[in-house]
C-alpha cells in the first residue's frame, strides 16, 4: 500500500492536537493508511511524547545470533543495498534492511546522517515494529503488507518527526514476508521518487532470493516484451519437472493470483493451462503464454543444471576434494579463467564425458550467471533451419515462419552464455556467417535490413578432431582459431583417477539418502573396464544395478549388473561401431529396467535416470517404433 501524499500541515497539526488533547485518532483528518496506523499505535498504549528505551535493542551476542539466522537473506540483500546507497548518496540518507519482525539487520549511509539516526536508534539491533516505535515506514510497511511513505509529523512518536522514510516489504518466492528495505533521510530532503526506488530494490532482492532458492528447479521467465526477459520487471515461476509450481516472484504471483498456500499445491496445467512435458519440451526457445486476464507474455523455460555434476571438478571445500581427477581440476581452473577474461571456450572430449554439464556449471559459477544459458545442438538442427535458429527471423521472412518472428538463439542468450554443442557439424556455408557475428558482435535476422547488437559468451563443444577437420577443409581455420580462445579437453572415464568418487556420487544421486556400495572385487573390475560411453554409460550401469537391489540390500554385486557389462571381460576392446551399438543396447535395457522397477511411474523413472520425463517419453517411443537408440538419442 502506498500511502497518499501527506495531508496539508494544518490538517496534520489538527489531528495531532486531537490525539494529544482527547486521546482519539481523527480519521477524517488523516489518510486511511495513516489513520489505521495511528489507531494501532493508540491501541498498543503508545503516546506521541514517549521515548522508547533500549530494551528493544540487541547488542553483542544477541545481534550476532540474529545476523547468523538471517545470513542467506543478508547475502542476497547487501549488494542491492549498496547499489541503492550509490543512487541516494548525494542526498545524505540511509538505506536500511529489517527482518520480518522489524529488527534492523544492516544499514549503509553517510556518516553525518548515520549519527543523527543513531540518536533515535535507527541502527542495526533496534526493533522498528509499530508496537515498539509507533507509525514509521518500516513497521507500517510490515503491518500493512505494502510499500508506504511516512513523512515528518506523520510519525506517531514526536522524536521521529525529523525523518522522511519510504519502505517496501520483501516477499520470498513462497509468498512469505522476509523483511523490509527502507530509505530514510532528513524530512527537508524528501524526494518524490524514493518510494519507487525502494520498490525496485525490494524486487531486486526478491529476484535474488528466488534464484538462490530455486537453482535446482525448472524456472519460467515471463515478460510482455521478449527483449525484457532477464530484467528486474520479469515474472518468475519455479517448477518441478513433474509440473508442480513451487515458487514465484511478486510479478508472477500478481499475474496468476498465487498466494502462499498455492505453492506446492498447483500445477502448470492449472496455472498455465500447459502440461509439464509440453512446457519442458520448449526449453531454450521463446513461446507466448496467455495470462488469466487474456493478456499475452513471452516465456522462456530455463532448465536446472543436469544432475551429472561429477563431470566437473569438485570445489576445494568439498569433502572429496583430495579425490579429484587432476586433469578435470586443471580443465575447470583454466576454463574459469578464460570465461572471466571473456575469451571464447572450446570443450573437447569423447561423447559422454560431460561437456554439456561442464558448460552449464561454468556458466552457473561465472560472471554471467545472472544471464541466460542457451544451448544449441548444431548436429540436431536440419541444415536449412540452422541460420534461422541461430540468428532469428522477421515476421513473414519465409514460408512457414511464425507470424511473430523469432529472436534466434544469439539474441535469446544476450548478456549470458551461448553453448554451441557439436560445433564440428555446422555446415561450412554457415561457418562464414558465424565468424562474422563473432567478430562484429551483431546479428542480422533473416528478412531484416539492419543488424542487432548482441553480448554473449561463446562456449563450444565437439567430440571431433577439429584441427584434422580444418586440414581436410571441412572446418574453417579462421573460425577454429576464433572459437578456440582457450581449448580444454575433458578426459575419458578410463583415464580418470577418481573412479571410486564418481561411483559414490552417482550412487547417491540414484539412491538419495541411502548408503550404496560396490563389492570390492566388482569395484576393481569396473575400474579396469573400457567404458566407451564414459560417464553417461557408467551412470546407466549403476542406475540399472541399483534398481536390481532387493529391499534392505546396500551392496551391488556382479549379478546386479546389466548383461552387456557382466558378460564382457575388461580386457575386451570393441571397435567404435561395436561400442556405439553396445552403448545403445545398454541404455535401452537400463531404461526398460528402471521403468519396470518403478511400476511404470514415468516421473519416478525419469528422476532415477537423471533425465526429464519428456526425454524418457521420446526414448520409449523410439524403442517402441524399433528405431536404433544411437548417440544422439542418448
Amino acid at each position: 500500500m502506498a500511502l497518499p501524499a501527506p495531508d496539508p500541515a494544518s490538517r496534520l497539526r489538527a489531528a495531532r492536537k486531537a490525539l494529544h488533547e482527547r486521546g482519539t485518532v481523527a480519521a477524517k483528518l488523516l489518510t486511511p493508511g495513516l489513520a489505521r496506523s495511528w489507531q494501532r499505535c493508540r491501541d498498543a498504549g503508545l503516546v506521541p511524547a514517549m521515548v522508547p528505551g533500549d530494551a528493544a535493542l540487541q547488542h553483542g551476542a544477541g545481534l550476532r545470533q540474529a545476523l547468523e539466522q538471517q545470513r542467506d537473506f543478508l547475502a542476497q540483500a547487501r549488494p542491492v543495498l549498496a547499489f541503492v546507497h550509490d543512487q541516494i548518496r548525494e542526498g545524505g540518507g540511509l538505506v536500511v534492511l529489517a527482518d520480518g519482525n522489524g529488527l534492523l539487520l544492516h544499514s549503509v549511509g553517510e556518516p553525518d546522517f548515520v549519527a543523527r539516526a543513531e540518536r533515535v536508534s535507527l541502527m542495526p539491533g533496534a526493533c522498528w515494529s509499530e508496537h515498539q516505535r509507533g507509525t514509521n515506514a518500516i513497521g507500517t510497511a510490515l503491518a500493512e503488507a505494502a510499500a508506504c511513505v511516512v513523512h515528518a509529523g506523520e510519525h506517531f512518536l514526536d522524536l521521529n518527526g525529523f525523518l522522511t522514510c519510504a519502505s517496501a516489504p520483501i516477499v520470498d518466492s513462497a509468498g512469505r514476508v522476509r523483511g523490509v528495505v527502507d530509505i530514510s533521510g532528513d524530512y527537508r530532503s524528501r524526494h518524490p521518487h524514493t518510494l519507487a526506488l525502494v520498490r525496485t530494490a525490494a524486487c531486486m532482492i526478491e529476484d535474488r532470493l528466488f534464484s538462490a532458492a530455486h537453482s535446482r528447479h525448472v524456472r519460467l521467465h515471463l515478460h510482455p516484451v521478449a527483449e525484457a526477459l532477464g530484467t528486474v520487471g520479469e515474472g518468475l515461476l519455479a517448477l518441478t519437472e513433474d509440473g508442480w509450481v513451487v515458487g514465484g516472484n511478486a510479478q508472477a504471483r500478481a499475474w496468476f493470483g498465487l498466494g502462499e498456500r498455492d505453492f506446492g499445491a498447483c500445477t502448470t496445467a492449472s496455472v498455465l493451462g500447459i502440461a509439464p512435458n509440453e512446457l519442458l519440451a520448449s526449453a531454450g526457445r521463446l513461446r507466448r503464454l496467455e495470462l488469466p486476464d487474456a493478456r499475452f507474455v513471452w516465456a522462456r523455460v530455463e532448465l536446472p543444471p543436469a544432475p551429472l555434476v561429477v563431470a566437473v571438478a569438485a570445489p576445494a571445500s568439498s569433502p572429496r576434494a583430495n579425490d579429484r581427477d587432476p586433469h578435470v581440476a586443471d580443465a575447470r581452473n583454466r576454463a574459469e579463467r578464460a570465461l572471466r577474461a571473456g575469451l571464447p571456450l572450446l570443450l573437447q572430449g569423447e561423447s559422454g564425458t560431460g561437456k554439456d554439464v561442464f558448460a552449464r556449471e561454468l556458466h552457473a559459477a561465472g560472471p554471467r550467471r545472472q544471464g541466460p544459458f542457451v544451448a544449441v545442438n548444431c548436429a540436431a538442427i536440419p541444415e536449412p533451419l540452422v541460420e534461422a535458429e541461430l540468428f532469428g527471423y522477421c515476421p513473414g521472412a519465409f514460408t512457414g515462419a511464425r507470424r511473430e518472428g523469432s529472436l534466434g538463439r544469439f539474441r535469446e542468450a544476450d548478456r549470458g552464455t551461448l553453448f554451441l554443442d557439436e560445433i564440428g557439424d555446422m555446415p561450412l556455408g554457415l561457418q562464414t556467417r558465424l565468424l562474422r557475428v563473432l567478430e562484429e558482435r551483431r546479428v542480422m535476422p533473416l528478412g531484416a535490413s539492419t543488424t542487432v547488437p548482441v553480448d554473449v559468451q561463446i562456449v563450444c563443444a565437439t567430440h571431433c578432431d577439429l584441427p584434422r577437420a580444418v586440414a581436410r577443409g571441412e572446418f574453417r581455420a579462421d573460425l577454429f582459431h576464433r572459437l578456440a580462445g582457450l581449448s580444454v579437453t575433458l578426459p575419458p572415464l578410463r583415464a580418470r583417477t577418481d573412479f571410486e568418487s564418481l561411483c559414490a556420487v552417482m550412487l547417491q544421486q540414484v539412491r538419495p539418502g541411502q548408503i550404496t556400495t560396490l563389492a570390492p572385487g566388482l569395484r576393481e573390475s569396473l575400474r579396469d573396464f573400457d567404458w566407451p560411453g564414459n560417464l553417461r554409460q557408467l551412470r546407466h550401469v549403476l542406475t540399472a544395478a541399483a534398481v536390481m537391489l532387493d529391499p534392505g540390500e546396500t551392496r551391488i554385486e556382479w549379478q546386479h549388473l546389466p548383461e552387456a557389462v557382466r558378460e564382457r571381460p575388461a580386457a575386451a576392446r570393441p571397435s567404435d561401431a561395436e561400442s556405439e551399438a553396445n552403448l545403445a543396447r545398454l541404455s535401452a535395457r537400463t531404461m526398460v529396467t528402471v521403468v519396470e522397477a518403478t511400476g511404470h511411474n514415468l516421473s519416478e523413472a525419469a528422476r532415477r535416470l537423471g533425465i526429464s520425463r519428456n526425454t524418457l517419453y521420446r526414448r520409449l517411443r523410439a524403442l517402441r517404433d524399433g528405431r536404433e537408440l544411437g548417440e544422439e538419442t542418448l
